[in-house]
């Protein structure tokens, strides 16, 4: 794809989300929503700026508590990811515990997490480490066991070892599932953060929203909102260059899918 049909490619996606946001407000405008209701964009936006010394610190606070937890999902998920996938043994048992851990709804947990460690930073940094833990252990582990056997033999052909095969063949190939799965895992985390936010914290964007919606400030709700969506995309967009980076070899050719 040539840097023009790139650069095209992109404004048409900022045209499609900026058109969306010109519709709600215009929805807003000409049947006279109450911002109680719905506020519009543009109040929300205002609300942001005008508030943002205020919700700054909270901000940092959700920011800190998800990177921490999701840094903890991560390393877990990972070592149990391989576990299940080198692991026969290990997939039947360690599997549908996984399962039936993540069926769980984790605002049933949170009070649990408050109950053992008190209200504040912990149960949120556990709440978004057992939220994003589940797809990172699915995915490498679907990575690992989805590895071509022909690679595998002819490694153990040479002699190679079983670790030799699995740090060779094994992780390289599960590269671009496990990439995939912290795209996903990271938008989890904020959700498992502002979750315990809301029912046991005295600081982040969760409290703020809370309070927010108990006093009927809609807007200052919406900001909220707003500032989550913005951190969720600026990771996201984080990890999809790293996974570019490295695990570029795995990406679908652009000229072949516009072909």
């Amino acid at each position: 794809m040539t840097v023009t049909a790139r650069l095209r490619e992109h404004l048409n996606s900022a045209l499609l989300i900026a058109g969306i946001f010109v519709a709600w407000e215009l929805a807003c405008l000409l049947f006279h929503v109450s911002p109680i209701v719905l506020p519009r964009p543009s109040q929300v936006v205002s609300t942001l700026v005008v508030d943002m010394p205020a919700l700054w610190p909270n901000i940092l606070q959700t920011l800190f508590t998800t990177l921490v937890g999701f840094v903890g999902g991560m390393t877990i998920g990972v070592l149990l990811g391989v576990l299940v996938g080198v692991s026969r043994t290990a997939y039947n048992t360690a599997y549908p515990l996984l399962v039936g851990f993540s069926s769980i709804p984790k605002v049933a947990v949170v009070p649990i997490f408050v109950l053992w460690f008190g209200s504040g930073t912990i149960p949120a940094v556990l709440t978004a480490m057992t939220t994003c833990l589940f797809p990172i252990v699915v995915n490498v582990a679907t990575g690992l066991a989805t590895t071509e056997p022909e690679m595998e033999d002819v490694l153990k052909a040479l002699g190679a070892t079983r670790w030799q095969v699995l740090w060779n063949v094994g992780l390289p190939r599960a590269m671009p599932y496990f990439f995939a799965s912290l795209k996903i895992a990271v938008t989890l985390a904020f959700v498992g953060t502002v979750l315990s936010e809301t029912v046991a914290s005295n600081s982040g964007i969760g409290t703020v929203m809370m309070m927010a919606s108990a006093n009927f400030d809609v807007p200052l709700a919406f900001a909220g909102l707003f500032a989550l969506a913005i951190l969720g995309i600026i990771l996201y967009a984080v990890f999809a260059v790293i996974e570019h980076r490295i695990c570029g070899w795995a990406s679908r050719k652009t000229e072949l899918a516009t072909g």
